[in-house]
């Protein structure tokens, strides 16, 4: 058995790291190309990045308990609904972007315009680490650490811009219109949704229509933000090993 944690954006996989050393199993972090590697050139949309985690999954020995955050989240859904892959079972924290009724955040609708994006992005990559202006300072307020900032600031380059608007520019208007609208059905691998109640993005009841719609558990992290894993690992890592638990029963 192994853990496969999928980061997102704009993220790196050091997010993991707190929550896999409470979790004593082999666990592996994946790191998203572009974001501190190179891209190969076929990865322009997020179908291409779906299947880049799906053959990445096939690499690993199974079965795999799988688990994305954001837009890992995103790719850990679809693989499981789209692709055949050796997961035992999945866990994402964005299930409220795969509803039909779901609005992209404000900065994801400017990165989906052009050259809204690109000027966006460029800001943020040339702001002076400090200034209050770089993805480490802005995301804080969700429950980034200042370490992960820092780290995140450090490899947010222009191929990590563009690799960020390839993936969002692909998620128009969101991911119901066509990732969601294949589900024909619950998907048969057993999946956990994790609502943090703190994240002033996120909605419940579209969370709770999806994960009926998936065939999920749903799972509130009362009083977490987007970034739970940084802000209680201790709670999310006992959360993973209560359902990895249930499943083995």
């Amino acid at each position: 058995m192994t853990i496969v944690f999928v980061h997102g954006v704009p993220e790196t996989p050091s997010i993991w790291n707190a929550v896999r050393g409470l979790i004593p199993k082999p666990s592996v972090a994946l790191r998203l190309p572009g974001f501190g590697s190179p891209r190969p050139a076929h990865l322009r949309d997020k179908d291409g990045y779906a299947t880049w985690l799906a053959e990445e999954l096939r690499t690993i020995a199974g079965p795999i308990d799988l688990v994305g955050h954001d837009w890992g989240g995103h790719l850990t859904m679809r693989v499981v609904s789209a692709y055949e892959v050796p997961v035992r079972s999945w866990v994402s924290d964005v299930g409220y972007g795969w509803h039909p009724d779901y609005q992209w955040h404000e900065a994801a609708a400017l990165w989906q315009k052009s050259p809204e994006g690109e000027q966006s992005l460029a800001g943020l990559r040339e702001a002076a680490p400090g200034s209050g202006h770089t993805f480490g300072d802005l995301l804080q307020p969700r429950g980034m650490s200042p370490e992960l900032g820092r780290e995140v600031d450090a490899v947010h380059d222009e191929e990590m811009s563009a690799a960020i608007l390839a993936l969002y520019r692909s998620a128009w208007p969101n991911f119901h219109a066509d990732w969601g609208k294949d589900l024909n059905g619950p998907v048969p691998t057993p999946g956990l949704l994790l609502a943090p109640t703190g994240d002033p993005m996120a909605r419940l009841d579209l969370e709770q229509e999806t994960a009926a719609r998936l065939g999920a558990e749903l799972h509130e992290l009362d009083g977490l933000t987007h970034y739970w894993m940084l802000q209680d690992p201790e709670r999310g890592a006992r959360v993973l090993r209560q359902f990895w638990a249930s499943l083995d029963s």
